[in-house]
């Protein structure tokens, strides 16, 4: 297998004309109504959403991503007047997500700064109602920073920060929607089965299902298991460089139970991942397995390098990655395992090893996203795209989805 730095991918070949009308600014009035385009074998069709469980092989294994969407935007004014938006990206002080939404009085996160030249020094803050009593948050900039900035906030309610953003923050919809977020962001801009906060994008392929098509499926024998991958904006950056394998992925982090990993293992071959971020969840598991299997470094909580997937041996299968993964889990008493990915999926012989369908929307053009449905169907891309545009899908977030099969 050649290095990675000596692979080139032409962000240019992964471009089409996405008209700005196609774009889905708001959601449909019923989540599984959407369009979805049916890729089997090279053969495209087009069904409704609600009919999944007609198209999908039976007894799959659908993998959701559970994360959360918090209301990551909070408006803010320094004493001037000035409007200053503080977007929450990810906590630092404390660093871990359910620690970070549970404190009180004070925490430190990284954030992207709107307005940012407006905010040299000195504090920004909101006056805001709790309890019948005027409150305050303030936030102090950590130090200069770049891109992301440290943000210190301090609040006088006695609420959690989670409690605080519920409160005061607003739901983080992707910037190519060109609005401001509504009422019914709130609700449809997160999966029915989101539990754990920590994103501040949707795992948009999710956004299609109900409970009454989870339930309906259930019925006819297809499973469902959950992992947690926490989206950043890092999601939404575009790729600037006209050769993608220089772009620098974003940190994920991640977090997988052990009986999925046993229901991962009994399913071997049928599972179906809903959404990139349950694909790149997954198939960063044998990354974590590989380096058990070397011994080379069994500490599974490291970050896992943009191309260290590539570097595993072809022979190396999903099965074994499970059934390592599985072991060093019971051996050390360990319910569930944490760790955080920056993978990076590409037509560069990219080897899925665990993800045997996937259910995605459509997404934009010259994206990593778009990248890895390619590495997954190869240069029938091109159909697949062509087709929805001309059969009238709606693309990105709150679009139509397709689900492609092997």
């Amino acid at each position: 297998m050649r290095p990675m730095t000596e692979r080139h991918i032409d962000i240019n070949d992964y471009d089409y004309d996405l008209p700005d009308g196609r774009i889905a600014k708001f959601p449909l009035a019923e989540r599984s109504a959407s369009k979805l385009l049916v890729y089997r074998g090279g053969a495209i069709a087009e069904r409704r959403f609600a009919d999944l469980g007609d198209v999908l092989p039976a007894g799959q294994l659908l993998v959701f991503n559970n994360t959360k969407v918090i209301r990551a935007r909070i408006i803010m004014h320094k004493l001037s007047g000035a409007r200053i938006e503080v977007f929450c990206l990810e906590p630092r002080d404390p660093a871990d997500y359910e620690r970070a939404f549970a404190v009180k009085g004070a925490a430190v996160w990284s954030c992207i700064v709107g307005n940012l030249k407006k905010w040299k020094e000195g504090p920004v803050e909101i006056a805001f109602e709790h309890a019948g009593r005027t409150e305050h948050l303030r936030a102090w900039r950590l130090g200069e920073g770049g891109r992301e900035q440290e943000v210190r906030f301090e609040w006088t309610a006695d609420l959690t920060f989670g409690q605080l953003l519920e409160h005061l923050g607003r739901i983080p919809i992707p910037p190519y929607l060109n609005r401001e977020s509504e009422e019914i962001d709130n609700t449809r801009y997160q999966t029915v089965y989101s539990r754990f906060e920590g994103s501040v994008a949707a795992p948009t392929a999710g956004l299609h299902f109900t409970p009454a098509l989870i339930g309906a499926m259930r019925e006819r024998g297809f499973g469902f298991e959950e992992v947690t991958l926490h989206v950043g904006a890092g999601t939404f950056l575009p790729v600037k460089d006209d050769d993608a394998a220089r772009h620098p992925m974003h940190t994920e982090h991640f977090e997988i139970r052990r009986a999925t990993v046993e229901r991962l293992l009994e399913k071997w071959g049928a599972i179906t991942a809903v959404g990139t971020t349950s694909v790149r969840t997954l198939e960063s598991l044998a990354a974590l397995a590989w380096r058990i299997r070397t011994g080379g470094d069994s500490d599974a909580a490291r970050t896992i390098g943009q191309w260290e997937l590539y570097d595993l041996p072809s022979g190396f299968s999903g099965r074994e990655a499970l059934e390592t993964l599985l072991g060093y889990m019971r051996e050390r008493g360990l319910e569930r395992l944490k760790a955080s990915t920056q993978i990076m999926i590409a037509p560069v012989g990219y080897e899925f090893r665990i993800v045997r369908n996937i259910v995605t929307n459509f997404h934009q053009p010259k994206s990593t996203l778009l990248l890895l449905v390619s590495a997954f169907v190869g240069d029938d891309w091109h159909r697949i795209y062509d087709y929805a545009l001309a059969h009238g899908f709606r693309f990105l977030s709150y679009g139509d989805s397709s689900v492609l099969i092997r």
